[in-house]
């Protein structure tokens, strides 16, 4: 019999970012707070309590506590000499609790309890990011601000999540870090927004009125926290969705109204700033490319066009004051907007990275328009000094650079938010609006009101008719439909739905009415939870990534001193003649041709498209995964998995639908049938174990008469469950076993030859046989079978076309197993294997070198998913997005493991090919922009053309990566 092994949940790696939750604990030192007041300097002042070991006296407790009154920052110490506790008041600005401790332990007294940290979490949006080093320059400048624990910057999703000591630092303060390393942040969400509401006040005339309500609120039942916003006459309210919910939040403000009808409350829906801040970047970028066309359209023109036109352009060289022309004139005037006004940005971006004491691409683009624009200015000036002076000015340059690099950067931005168009499209299913009934105590219906979805609460009794939206999870109550969760599961076949059944929400209803009971709702919908993994899977970084970041730290500099390197390289020749003369263009001397190759040099190469090769594809592959299914918990699950070379898979749940049914039972003694039932059920009643539930069920079947309901008259003492061979339990003063064959040896109980035998021929019809023995001997058993998935062969046969090997791995016996793996075409089986083991086979599988993804149903086989380089847990319904492990198969279909591991493998080369990208564009463009091709072809990248190849190098990575979007499952199990 499977173990009954109860290790709940899996526990994250606490090393990934991807698995971690939006509120995580640290390693670091804090405490918990008892109370936490300001004094009369406005200081924050905290209470915390810990537990010390070897105070024996009051003496004792008067040397702890001189000694902790000579610390800077502790106003008050309280010790105990009785309970051994000390509550101790201190300013966290001055000293820290870890200061305490080893205070407390220098005088020679150990600290036993020492409170877990207090960690706060908030998202932030961050804005002016370009490349990977500004990305790493606002980690950097997180982590190097004081009570900030952890910081992870995602380059693509352009957002931050944080984790700080809310005694140190509060957002705001995280905000200020960021914007002093010189980019833009606004606070997305803090890690207690799970359960909060934001309500719009009416009818507050003073501040009485708004003393009252904050009052009324905080003494609500389940409220956590209420916060006054004056200003725009809001109040946010944080609360336990168990005990209250939106609706009677706003019913507690308007029955605290001293009047009839003066205070008004109703919900306030912020605008999504995701969408809108996108637009907004679009609008941006195309206005000012707009605004910039203006300007360089006639500069090019004045520069590049009318002068090969003969007589057009010939006005163009009249001179206006010596050598200075109308043409240069009129690029100078046009030009300067361009530099200062549109470009204005790239000095910004560029003075913030030198002050960061790095460099960006904005430090590239300010170097290469200057040169060219301050020289031209050189030559303007020179040409109205003298009447003889002739050069040529490269005020084009400068229009046309900015002017294309901003036609990157807006079709980059347009690209960009295409990648997150699966997430879109998952945070749109949920539904507006919600029909609300009433119900009187004989189930009829007595009111139907239609309100927004955000008012919904738990046990709320909501109305969906046919082709409405599913507004959020529960069970269904009453009626009968099909509802279409293809948008959620991936699951193309409407699923039936009767009384009892569960629904997720955003899916929609087919046909039929159905009454649906919320048993889950706001943040705690599986659509919410899903939404929230995938957005956590694409802050985060993927390993690969590392090759990026590592080549943007001296990327820069080394462009820099390539450009340099390049005028040096065309100028000192030129000045001692060791080339042609002829190699010079017209108009041009030495100088401003190797002037111009090193402007080419600085603007060709591009850090952004290596910075977004990774994230945009991470961010591509999990949304596209999420919307058929399969959550990718991140980059670094995404990676792993594309060197999975071997699946183990579990048997129960996964290889089989994990709801096994009893086929046969016999009895070996002469115990009547209705002792023999009520003594295995009363066993099994406090099992959580499938086969146990089967068990039950099938006795009841019997013996009607044993209970109803799930009661059952004979109750069990000293319950204890044998992790993968069954349950023990006192019924009656009897001895009572129910399991397998390892526990009846373990309890030396002999198997008599007609046992033997029933279990030998069960077993080769791949059944479990369930054996129960009553005071150490075996009076009857139970032949339960578990129905192997109908998609099981075809994807252990395309794992095997893929050069992936198949094993079993079960608790269950050998013969039972063999049976199941021999129908689905498994080779390698290990069975009789408690929870533990499965982790150790995992291990020594590991262990020759193989990498090895696990494949369980997340509770049993906790272990050796959390073991595995990969763990897949099979699951469904609300619970899918709880789950810890690296990737969750919602539909439970195994089909999604071919899926999860084909996307991977698409993942990673799109991301290597993206590199090609990147990287070609560089390792190709810049000798080319250096003149290596001028000397033989006549060939030169001019500085505007340069520009363009830099703005294609982004755009090709990120079109690059949207190819995923049109990715297709590559095997598809149809019901026979």
């Amino acid at each position: 019999m499977e173990s009954a092994f109860q290790n709940g949940k899996l526990k994250a790696n606490e090393s990934d970012d991807l698995k971690a939750p939006l509120l995580q604990q640290s390693s670091d030192s804090a405490v918990v707070v008892v109370s936490e007041h300001s004094d009369n300097k406005d200081k924050k002042v905290r209470t915390a309590k810990l537990r010390i070991g070897d105070i024996k006296c009051a003496s004792c407790a008067t040397s702890i506590e001189s000694v902790l009154q000579d610390l800077n920052g502790v106003q008050n110490i309280v010790v105990s000499p009785l309970d051994g506790q000390a509550a101790i008041t201190y300013v966290p600005d001055l000293t820290t609790a870890k200061v305490i401790k080893e205070a407390i332990e220098d005088a020679g007294f150990p600290v036993e309890e020492f409170p877990e940290p207090d960690i706060a979490v908030c998202r932030l949006r961050i804005k002016g990011m370009a490349c990977t080093s500004c990305s790493e320059s606002v980690e950097r400048a997180l982590l190097m601000t004081n009570g900030v624990k952890k910081a992870v910057v995602g380059l693509a999703l352009e957002e931050a999540k944080v984790h700080f000591d809310p005694n140190i630092i509060d957002t705001e303060g995280v905000i200020e870090a960021v914007a002093d390393a010189g980019f833009g942040a606004e606070l997305i969400s803090s890690g207690n927004d799970a359960n909060k509401v934001n309500l719009k006040l009416e009818g507050f005339i003073s501040a009485e009125d708004t003393a009252l309500i904050e009052s009324v609120l905080e003494s609500a039942e389940g409220v956590n926290a209420v916060e006054m916003d004056l200003k725009e006459n809001k109040v946010t309210v944080s609360y336990d969705p168990d005990l209250t919910g939106p609706r009677f939040l706003i019913k507690c403000i308007e029955d605290a109204s001293p009047g009839p009808n003066m205070y008004h409350a109703s919900l306030h829906v912020p605008p999504r700033r995701r969408e809108t801040e996108g637009l907004q970047e679009i609008r941006m970028y195309r206005n000012q490319f707009l605004f910039s066309c203006l300007f360089s359209a006639p500069v090019f023109l004045f520069s590049m066009v009318l002068p090969m036109l003969h007589p057009y352009g010939d006005w163009l060289e009249c001179r206006i004051h010596n050598a200075l022309t109308i043409g240069i004139l009129l690029r100078w005037v046009l030009c300067t907007p361009v530099q200062f006004i549109v470009g204005r940005r790239f000095y910004v971006g560029a003075y913030h990275a030198l002050r960061r004491k790095s460099a960006n691409m904005d430090v590239l683009v300010a170097l290469g328009t200057n040169a060219a624009y301050f020289y031209s200015v050189y030559v303007a000036i020179k040409a109205i000094t003298s009447d003889k002076f002739e050069g040529q000015d490269f005020f084009e340059t400068s229009a046309m650079l900015i002017s294309f690099i901003l036609l990157g950067k807006f079709l980059e931005v347009m690209a960009k938010g295409k990648t997150s168009d699966a997430l879109a499209k998952l945070t749109e299913l949920s539904p507006d609006t919600a029909s609300l009934i009433t119900l009187d105590s004989d189930g009829n219906v007595t009111s139907e009101m239609q309100i927004s979805a955000q008012l919904l609460q738990k046990n709320d009794i909501i109305k969906i008719v046919p082709g409405e939206k599913v507004p959020v999870d529960g069970i269904v109550v009453d009626g009968q439909s099909h509802v279409n969760e293809s948008m959620i599961t991936g699951e193309a076949r409407p699923i039936a739905k009767r009384p009892g059944d569960k629904v997720i929400g955003g899916t929609v209803n087919d046909n039929g009415c159905l009454l649906v009971k919320a048993t889950h709702v706001g943040s705690e919908t599986a659509l919410s939870q899903i939404v929230q993994l995938v957005e956590a899977a694409q802050l985060a970084r993927a390993p690969v990534q590392k090759l990026a970041d590592r080549i943007s730290r001296f990327f820069v500099p080394t462009v820099v001193v390539a450009a340099f390197t390049t005028w040096l390289g065309w100028f000192i020749p030129g000045e001692f003649g060791l080339y042609p003369r002829n190699w010079i263009p017209k108009a041009m001397d030495g100088f401003e041709l190797a002037l111009q190759f090193a402007i080419s040099v600085l603007v060709v190469a591009c850090p952004c498209a290596l910075g977004l090769a990774t994230p945009t594809a991470v961010m591509v592959a999990t949304g596209k995964g999420a919307s058929q299914g399969v959550l990718i918990k991140g980059g670094n699950a995404l990676e792993k998995a594309h060197k999975v070379k071997t699946v183990v898979f579990d048997k129960t749940g996964t290889l089989t639908f994990g709801k096994p049914t009893v086929v046969s039972s016999v009895l070996f003694s002469g115990i009547p049938i209705e002792e023999f039932c009520a003594m295995a059920t009363a066993a099994e009643a406090n099992s959580e174990h499938p086969i146990a539930k089967a068990v039950i069920e099938h006795a009841k079947k019997l013996c009607p008469k044993i209970g109803s309901n799930g009661e059952h008259h004979t109750e069990a003492k000293d319950f204890e469950v044998h992790a993968g061979a069954g349950v023990s339990a006192k019924v009656d003063d009897r001895i009572v076993l129910v399991g397998n064959k390892r526990l009846m040896r373990a309890f030396s109980v002999t198997l008599e030859r007609d046992v033997e035998r029933y279990i030998a021929e069960n077993e080769q019809l791949a059944r479990t046989c369930v054996l129960v023995a009553i005071d150490e001997r075996v009076t009857g058993a139970f032949a339960v079978t578990d129905p192997v998935k109908p998609e099981a062969n075809r994807v252990v046969s395309f794992l095997r076309s893929m050069g992936i090997t198949s094993i079993m791995v079960t608790g269950d016996n050998w013969a039972t197993a063999a049976a199941i793996a021999k129908e689905v075409g498994i080779e390698h089986v290990f069975a009789e294997t408690d929870p533990l083991e499965k982790a150790d086979r995992i291990k020594d599988l590991q262990g020759k070198g193989v990498t090895v993804a696990m494949v369980g149903d997340g509770i049993n086989d906790s272990p050796a998913l959390v073991a595995a380089d990969v763990g897949m847990a099979i699951g469904a319904g609300t619970d899918v997005a709880i789950e810890a492990a690296d990737i969750v198969l919602i539909k439970s279909s195994l089909e999604d493991v071919v899926t999860a591991i084909d996307l991977s493998r698409r993942t990673i080369s799109r991301i290597r090919l993206n590199y090609v990208w990147a990287l070609g564009y560089n390792i190709l463009g810049m000798p080319i922009a250096a003149g290596i091709l001028y000397p033989f072809t006549g060939i030169r990248l001019p500085p505007w053309l340069a520009g363009a190849c830099m703005a294609a190098s982004s755009l090709s990575v990120v079109c690059s990566s949207l190819l995923l979007q049109s990715y297709n499952k590559p095997l598809y199990v149809r019901d026979s």
